[in-house]
């Protein structure tokens, strides 16, 4: 790409009030986001449920669903205040180069001189960088847990399974994370200015590699995964998979209740080999047919394209940003503004980046959104195809009235965060289509 070169010339400028810049964007990204919550939080004030819901949702249930949905906005504008205040402080008080030089004191004078070297010093930065944030989150998520939601009882598990939960996370990420990172870095130095295309090659490479190992490893350590037990809901499953010749290889049960009284369902795996996940607690709580019309759903994903739009999509992005990366990552004008002074530490010039990325990712997050919410309505549309237009919208006023999901939305609010239509929206378009299948 020939216009990176100028580009990075043209942003190298010596004096550039990069700091000021990044704190503005955070500002204005916090201040947007705010008003959007504060308008959804008046949208969660209200006494009624809309008037597609009034004969599907009583008062009680849509009162607790209010309140519940104010409980989370009210623990949200606490969470993104206090995260906007750690922000800010990171940059004033010069954290990342004052952080960045006691990991290179503490690996100078207790490590192995092969152990040297900008690969291992920005692995055990990221470790600790997220070990603090695990740590400095650790009450918002503990409240959430134990109080949020156990007061409108859906938490399910034990303080031990909580840390547990925690440690095992971190674990996961020095052993999955530790050389990601360093293959990473390794191409960035290796192949220059042009790294983004091989960056990008090896992110595609461990993606492919994370959605093989997923059900081997990782979630095992977690939940359970059952084989479905034979009888009616597992033929009419395998029926369906069959009937439009998804490749259907495994089919389990998963023990969500473990942690929690929310429900889902879900598919996952390569291209020829999928697996289908369906929560235990959305067995239990609905009709053989209605969890049957929720996998016509979610296989409508597969069969309209869905995913693999989306996947392309992401790649597209993730390319880009690599890509634009590569006119930030030798700019020294960037680094100066920050504190580091005659060292350009790659990990960080990608921190710093992806803080000046802010506008386009949040453009993009809309467009994502939207796309999303688009392909949602198609899904459904397949399934009243498939003939499961009353069962569909059954499930879903279930789904909404067991996780006490938001009745209605403020529309700017649902707009740029939901990737999902609100129920309401749903159900007319299912019973239009369903008018038009009769």
């Amino acid at each position: 790409m020939d216009f990176l070169g100028p580009l990075a010339q043209s942003l190298d400028c010596p004096g550039f009030n990069w700091k000021g810049l990044i704190i503005g964007f955070g500002l204005a990204h916090y201040a947007f986001e705010s008003y959007l919550s504060i308008r959804q939080h008046k949208k969660l004030q209200e006494t009624k449920p809309p008037k597609s819901l009034e004969a599907a949702v009583t008062q009680e249930v849509y009162d607790k669903s209010q309140a519940y949905g104010r409980a989370k906005s009210k623990h949200g504008f606490v969470e993104s205040f206090f995260g906007q205040v750690t922000n800010l402080s990171t940059i004033y008080f010069d954290l990342l180069p004052k952080g960045w030089a006691l990991i290179g004191g503490v690996i100078a004078q207790y490590a192995p001189a092969r152990f040297s070297g900008e690969i291992t010093q920005s692995i055990l930065f990221f470790i600790v960088f997220n070990q603090v944030s695990t740590i400095i989150n650790l009450p918002f998520n503990y409240y959430k847990t134990f109080v949020l939601e156990e007061k409108f009882g859906f938490n399910q598990q034990t303080k031990k399974l909580f840390f547990t939960d925690i440690v095992k996370t971190q674990i996961l990420f020095v052993v999955f994370g530790s050389p990601i990172l360093a293959g990473f870095l390794a191409i960035v130095k290796t192949f220059g200015d042009n790294f983004f295309y091989y960056v990008w090659l090896f992110v595609l490479g461990v993606q492919a590699f994370m959605i093989t190992v997923y059900p081997i490893w990782i979630l095992p350590l977690f939940n359970t995964l059952a084989p479905m037990e034979p009888g009616q809901l597992k033929t009419d499953v395998e029926a369906l998979a069959a009937r439009l010749k998804f490749p259907l290889k495994h089919l389990y049960v998963i023990d969500g209740s473990k942690r929690s009284a929310h429900s889902n369902a879900y598919f996952f795996g390569l291209p020829w080999s999928k697996h289908i996940v369906i929560y235990d607690t959305l067995i239990e709580k609905s009709e053989v047919s209605e969890v049957v019309a929720v996998l016509g759903h979610e296989l409508g994903h597969w069969k309209e394209g869905h995913t693999t739009k989306m996947f392309g999509i992401s790649q597209f992005h993730l390319f880009y940003i690599f890509a634009l990366f590569s006119a930030f990552i030798n700019n020294t004008s960037l680094y100066e503004a920050f504190g580091f002074y005659g060292t350009q530490p790659i990990l960080i010039g990608f921190l710093l980046f992806n803080d000046i990325l802010q506008p386009l990712d949040t453009v993009f997050k809309l467009f994502m959104n939207v796309l999303s919410r688009r392909f949602e309505f198609e899904a459904d549309a397949f399934a009243v195809s498939l003939g499961y237009a009353e069962e569909l919208s059954k499930s879903l006023i279930k789904l909404q009235v067991q996780n006490l999901a938001t009745m209605d939305a403020d529309w700017l609010y649902s707009c740029y965060h939901y990737t999902h239509p609100i129920l309401p929206e749903r159900l007319r378009a299912l019973e239009l289509r369903g008018k038009k299948a009769q």
